[in-house]
């Protein structure tokens, strides 16, 4: 079994969808959000 390097791992995974919406999530580094920006303002009024 070849070892891949973690960059390409890290690489190949698919973008990150948010669990209310579906949308595609553009997160920052260590986020551990679920959610896009916009349900997260939606669940704040």
């Amino acid at each position: 079994m070849q070892m891949i390097s973690p960059i390409e791992f890290f690489r190949s995974l698919p973008p990150k969808q948010c669990t209310e919406c579906g949308e595609s999530i553009v997160e920052q580094a260590e986020s551990y959000l679920m959610e896009c920006d916009r349900c997260l303002s939606k669940r704040d009024e």
